[in-house]
């Protein structure tokens, strides 16, 4: 089982969702970076559930306890040790899925792979592990502004609400403004009435979180197999509700044309290379080239209905379900700064790397 990211700036999650703690491991943090308590807590706080009536209602403070790796409000190069002990745990809302395999969730496939699961909340399955990943992701966060490179997602669509304005457009200070994340607050309030719909429907809905990074040099990326995009790709692709990822043009970029699509090349009154389109998005045989990069990242509803549906037991029975306790109607606002925090990871340890592969 995998529980580890990156190759210089390197993660290890520990935890389950129902147990005492979840935490964080990270090695390969450079010595001599700035960073306090509050900053990782503010990451945190923008991940924790019970923000507001269209997330979970479960009160987790999630507080965050360094153990190692940090003196003085500075990073000593030695391990970091990050933990957010769990305080609000309803174990007995699972007590009914012990023996149930949950539409949509991991029970069968983990009690396939290891012959056993922890049913309370799923465990390690659980987005509770993303606690983790944030915490890092803030540390990670730090170490590129050091090097001017900034990480912004947003909430772009819910549902079939979908904000169109390029992100060139958008103020990514107001992301924070409203309750579903979504930078424009027109089209965040028509977002915010199809969650509450499906909260009130008993019923949950999905949607698209998107992210832009800017300021990131020419030449992060490590072909053939670690491609910046790919590595982007794994690191979006292994939180949780997560079923696309696209890049750039993306999908919509089969329908073009060479001709339209190629991103033309030009210096500009500095001596900067830049490109007149950004079709590529930031991103050209795997290896950055200076534009911005953004994605698009597709969350799937939340699997977890307070609905009766039709399933089985791990004897193999049809038994009908009905989900229980706190759920979230849309993991799209609390998606935001976990998005975040991976982007960040990504781009911290190709940063280091690139170090290295230069005299």
């Amino acid at each position: 089982m995998s529980n580890s990211y990156g190759k210089l700036f390197k993660i290890t999650t520990f935890g389950e969702s129902h147990g005492p703690a979840v935490g964080v491991i990270i090695d390969g943090c450079p010595a001599g970076l700035e960073i306090s308590v509050e900053e990782i807590q503010h990451a945190l706080d923008r991940r924790r559930p019970g923000q507001s009536d269209i997330t979970t209602p479960r009160k987790e403070e999630d507080k965050v306890t360094i153990l190692s790796g940090i003196f003085e409000g500075k990073t000593t190069g030695t391990p970091i040790t990050l933990v957010v002990n769990n305080k609000d745990q309803h174990s007995h809302d699972y007590s009914h899925i012990q023996h149930a395999y949950r539409p949509s969730h991991a029970d069968y496939t983990y009690t396939a792979k290891y012959g056993t699961r922890d049913y309370r909340g799923g465990g390690r399955s659980s987005a509770r592990e993303t606690v983790a990943r944030v915490a890092a992701g803030a540390l990670a966060m730090k170490l590129l502004q050091n090097y001017g490179i900034s990480v912004n997602a947003f909430v772009s669509q819910v549902g079939k609400v979908k904000l169109r304005k390029h992100y060139s457009k958008l103020d990514f200070s107001k992301i924070d403004a409203n309750k579903v994340r979504c930078p424009d607050g027109k089209i965040a309030a028509r977002m915010i009435g199809v969650v509450e719909e499906a909260r009130d429907n008993l019923d949950t809905i999905g949607g698209v979180v998107s992210c832009v990074i800017q300021g990131v040099p020419a030449g992060l990326g490590e072909p053939v197999f670690d491609k910046l995009h790919a590595e982007l790709g794994k690191a979006m692709l292994s939180i949780n509700a997560v079923k696309g990822f696209e890049y750039g043009s993306g999908f919509e970029g089969v329908s073009m044309h060479g001709s339209e699509h190629n991103d033309q090349f030009y210096t500009d009154n500095e001596g900067n290379i830049k490109t007149r389109t950004n079709h590529s998005g930031g991103i050209q045989g795997g290896i950055s080239n200076g534009q911005d990069i953004y994605f698009n990242v597709a969350f799937k509803p939340v699997a977890t209905i307070l609905q009766p549906q039709q399933t089985i037991n791990d004897a193999g029975e049809d038994i009908t379900l009905q989900g229980k306790g706190r759920h979230d109607p849309c993991v799209l606002p609390r998606a935001v700064p976990i998005v975040d925090a991976m982007a960040a990871l990504v781009i911290a340890d190709f940063l280091l790397r690139q170090k290295v592969n230069k005299v």
